[in-house]
């Protein structure tokens, strides 16, 4: 059976003590009503470096646990946009310059943007695949394997699992990895993200 390393269901008044915050946001709290965590990102944050567009920030928020070895990471997420690119979900990091995350982006007009950004060596690229408008929750999961790692989205109860992106990212050794749930608002702000869980095992064997 697989390896618990962290089952965080934000249904106590505190956080698990493991978990810890890259630039915490100015609004955030536990919901134990609903039993999740309500994030409320900053205007003018985001993870990106370089590419294409030639910026690089390294300024949203991130609530993560420092894992190592091969893991798979878990989280359903609600989101509640008002500008463009707002967007939260999950984040693998070595450091600045070298993670992956994956979320649904807002766009203004068409669809939003079911994506994963990969980051290597201070360059990131972006895949992307459209997401209905009038849905605003997706469950994310992503799977380590060495340095390997895959990208998973599901819809309605999360049941059906659709491979989303495989990746490879330039880790040194077995270092541990800061792994969570992110968030940030590229634009303005106003933003709010709802994350049911946050689980992370270790595989079998």
């Amino acid at each position: 059976m697989s390896e618990i390393i962290l089952d965080e269901r934000f249904d106590q008044a505190a956080l698990d003590a493991r978990l810890r915050w890259l630039n915490p946001p100015p609004d955030w709290s536990i919901d134990r009503a609903t039993s999740s965590l309500r994030m409320m990102p900053a205007a003018n944050t985001d993870f990106w470096q370089q590419t294409h567009y030639g910026f690089r920030a390294d300024n949203g928020h991130l609530l993560f646990t420092e894992v190592s070895g091969d893991f798979t990471i878990t989280t359903r997420v609600r989101f509640h946009p008002a500008h463009q690119y707002d967007q939260a979900g999950l984040m693998v990091r070595a450091n600045a310059l070298c993670w992956i995350k994956t979320s649904v982006e807002h766009e203004l007009d068409g669809p939003n943007r079911l994506g994963v950004v990969v980051t290597n060596h201070g360059f990131s690229d972006w895949s992307m695949q459209d997401f209905p408008r009038n849905e605003n929750a997706v469950w994310l999961r992503i799977r380590k394997d060495a340095q390997d790692f895959v990208v998973e989205f599901a819809r309605g109860e999360g049941v059906n699992w659709c491979l989303l992106r495989v990746a490879h990212l330039r880790v040194e050794g077995g270092a541990a990895l800061q792994c969570g749930l992110y968030a940030c608002c590229p634009k303005g702000g106003s933003f709010r993200a709802e994350f049911g869980f946050l689980n992370i095992v270790r595989p079998a064997g």
